[in-house]
């Protein structure tokens, strides 16, 4: 039996959290560069902005009604953390699928719905995230259950039958899990509009026409549980980490050192798995989306001489990448680097006159504490410090305080 505990319009609950003066008015977070809205209030949702739509295309007399926010993803994962302690606390097994929702495994509880509004009650009160959960003897019925929970109590079950049945009548089929929009446009012609519809059709015709993962949601909607919980998430085949800039780009120090910049952050994402990575690919943009301007769309990949962690091995390569590929004339406006072949260190084979790097991991992994412990660029190397703000970063004008994660900007209490 599973549980789906999903946070309500969580980026958006988030800001809400320490800004209480936010509540019952129409909120929207922005994408990075304050481009795009990727979390709604219900409020904003009700007032018509869809889901990530430009701001600039929001009508003025609809945008002068919002109030807006930069992505402050410091402040949600931090709080994100926070709900999944409770989880954690709470049931037996947890597996963390994003940022906003978690499955749960119910096994050995014996009344679940009370269980569930007791949890979701815990998250409000001590993190102050709105929450729904949903629960069900798949996964598959479990994230249709929150959903439905959404549009009432917080609370649905559909372990029973009878409760099960009424709500797959009229759930549409492209609000299922793992459901696309050229899948649903599939179904649709077939006659296949409603969960029920779906469940209800011949497994083998599923699996012929579109392949087993939805074949599985088919056995998954009629109770047999086919996706198991994943308590440890598998290893990461490759770790990206990419930014458009705040402005186009022509100075050919400020792109390297952008790179740079991203190439510091894979390693210390790396290290936190645990893991080593092979190769690397670095990769650079002009402004995609002005195609009167000159165009250039280089990448350049690289096998490293060993399987590494340090930041000085993969800046090393990234450098040259960069030298590489950049030309004269153009403005960028993208750059990123993709840490590839990655693996655990000790499934590796050593190289014998390799020379050994214990050193090098201790010294990576003091900077590691230091940044975690003062923050974020606390300290590193030479190539990445920013002695002001860089025409390649990113815009964030509406950023909220973290609250959470700096002490400066630790919220005050007055008592009186």
């Amino acid at each position: 039996m599973f549980a789906l505990v999903d946070g309500n319009n969580f980026y958006a609950s988030c800001e809400r959290v320490f800004q209480p003066e936010l509540r019952n008015r129409p909120l929207v977070v922005l994408s990075n560069n304050d481009g795009c809205c990727i979390a709604r209030s219900a409020e904003a949702k009700a007032l018509g902005v869809r889901m990530g739509q430009p701001i600039h295309e929001v009508p003025s007399e609809m945008r002068r009604q919002l109030v807006i926010r930069s992505a402050n993803f410091g402040l949600y994962g931090d709080l994100s953390a926070r709900v999944v302690a409770i989880l954690r606390d709470a049931a037996p097994r947890v597996e963390v699928y994003s940022i906003d929702e978690s499955f749960l495994d119910l096994r050995g509880i014996r009344n679940r719905e009370a269980f569930a509004f007791d949890l979701r009650e815990r998250i409000r009160r001590w993190t102050g995230i709105p929450n729904c959960v949903g629960i069900g003897p798949t996964k598959t019925l479990a994230k249709l259950a929150n959903k439905v929970a959404k549009r009432g109590a917080g609370v649905v079950d559909l372990t029973e039958p009878g409760v099960r049945a009424a709500a797959l009548r009229d759930f549409p089929v492209g609000d299922l899990w793992g459901v696309g929009h050229k899948t649903e446009a599939k179904l649709t012609e077939r006659g296949i509009t409603t969960a029920a519809a779906l469940r209800d059709s011949a497994y083998d015709d599923i699996l012929a026409l579109f392949g087993v993962t939805l074949a599985r949601t088919v056995r998954e909607l009629q109770g047999h549980s086919c996706i198991e919980l994943e308590e440890v998430q598998p290893d990461r085949k490759q770790i990206i980490v990419s930014r458009s800039f705040g402005a186009r780009v022509e100075d050919h120090e400020a792109v390297a050192q952008a790179a740079a910049t991203f190439a510091e952050i894979a390693c210390e994402k790396l290290r936190r798995k645990g893991l080593v990575a092979s190769s690397l690919t670095t990769f650079v943009h002009t402004d995609m989306f002005r195609p009167e301007l000159r165009q250039h769309h280089p990448s350049r990949t690289s096998t490293l001489p060993a399987a590494t962690s340090d930041t000085r091995a993969v800046l090393y390569v990234v450098r040259q990448h960069i030298r590489q590929m950049l030309r004269e004339g153009f403005a960028y406006k993208k750059a990123g680097v993709m840490l590839l072949d990655l693996a655990q260190p000790q499934s590796l084979q050593t190289d014998l006159f390799q020379p050994a790097t214990l050193g090098d991991d201790r010294l990576m992994d003091m900077v590691d504490r230091i940044n975690r412990r003062f923050g974020r660029g606390a300290v590193g190397l030479g190539s990445t410090r920013k002695r002001e703000t860089p025409a390649w970063a990113m815009r964030q004008k509406l950023l909220s305080p973290r609250f959470t994660t700096s002490v400066a900007d630790l919220p005050t209490a007055i008592c009186h």
